[in-house]
């Protein structure tokens, strides 16, 4: 049983939850600098202890991991530190705000031989693994082309202060989930291009960057992706779309995985058509009001991460594929700005 702090107590609730309901850690402390959020968790949880400062999670000698759910430019930091005390890593997406810090950060958990994996949660959802699954045993055949998207009305959202300042984007922010998504199929994209606009909602709401994107992504043997994200406007409804989907088409085949309605189609080899749903495990994936917070993704990526360090396997995404797409996601800024391709 590994023993796990955690950092960050907003989206941190998650990994509260997934901690305690896991045979395989034990919950030893949580920090976050906000003491009436601490106190908060305390009581919604019936968790004895918290901290402020997160140097005592870094001497705690009974902590194996610290799970860190800080503000993006903070990582690279709160990472580094964690290394130094000798503690395994898991830090939520995307993994750091400055490619400047991403050898420094590899070095360093090669020689500390410290593991640190990313949590892409969008990986975690029960369409999502199954759609990897049939994947790799080759129902539809090789891989042609996918297309991630993560639509929303989150127009919720502008009422977090930070978000309407000039370091939130919704390209890192929420476009990185189906980012990774193609990723995950293909890792190795050497050319971006993509429009994006700050929608009538976003500009009102006081958004100062783009809101509404699509991208089209090369990778390095010709394939193509495409990816797109709006945030601040009305969705179609759920029994027509879904609000993030990654959709493979392959040569014999085609599989869509839908993230929040637990749903996955596939046309296979055989040419019969299936739909997989998972009302069943609702309660398991969204614990908390509404479906803002979504534990039960957090608890099967901790639960991964601890059976490869029990098995001596890489958890991914691990810093290296973690830094790959934060590259990615910084070139599509790039093309953002100059309406124009941008190689890797």
């Amino acid at each position: 049983m590994l023993r796990l702090g955690i950092l960050g107590l907003g989206e941190g609730r998650s990994a509260i939850s997934a901690a305690l309901h896991s045979d395989r850690y034990q919950l030893r402390n949580i920090c976050d600098r906000n003491e009436a959020l601490c106190r908060e968790r305390v009581e919604e949880f019936g968790f004895p202890t918290y901290t402020l400062n997160y140097q005592d999670l870094l001497d705690d000698p009974g902590i194996d991991v610290i799970a860190i759910y800080t503000p993006d430019h903070l990582h690279a930091d709160h990472v580094k530190a964690a290394l130094l005390h000798g503690k395994h890593v898991v830090c939520t997406k995307p993994f750091i705000d400055d490619l400047g810090r991403g050898q420094e950060l590899i070095d360093l958990s090669e020689a500390t031989g410290r593991k640190v994996f990313v949590g892409q949660s969008s990986r975690f959802f029960e369409p999502m693994r199954r759609q990897r699954a049939d994947y790799e045993a080759g129902l539809i055949g090789d891989l042609v082309t996918v297309e991630a998207y993560y639509h929303a009305d989150h127009r919720w959202f502008l009422a977090k202060g930070w978000s309407l300042g000039e370091r939130f984007k919704w390209l890192y922010g929420g476009l990185s989930h189906p980012v990774d998504l193609v990723r995950w199929y293909l890792p190795d994209i050497v050319e971006v291009m993509g429009y994006g606009l700050l929608s009538p909602n976003g500009r009102k709401g006081g958004l100062q960057h783009e809101d509404t994107m699509h991208f089209i992504f090369k990778a390095a043997d010709g394939r193509v992706a495409r990816v797109s994200g709006a945030y601040t406007g009305p969705v179609q409804p759920v029994t027509r779309d879904s609000e993030m989907s990654c959709i493979l088409r392959g040569s014999e085949g085609c599989s869509q995985a839908d993230y929040m309605d637990l749903r996955y189609a596939i046309t296979d080899r055989t040419g019969e058509e299936r739909i997989v749903t998972w009302e069943h495990k609702l309660k398991h994936y969204f614990r908390f009001e509404g479906k803002s917070h979504h534990a039960g993704e957090y608890q099967n990526y901790l639960d991964y991460f601890a059976d490869c360090l029990a098995e001596g396997r890489t958890a991914y995404p691990d810093v290296r594929e973690g830094i790959g797409t934060v590259a990615l996601l910084q070139a599509m800024d790039q093309s953002l700005t100059t309406g124009k391709p941008v190689s890797l």
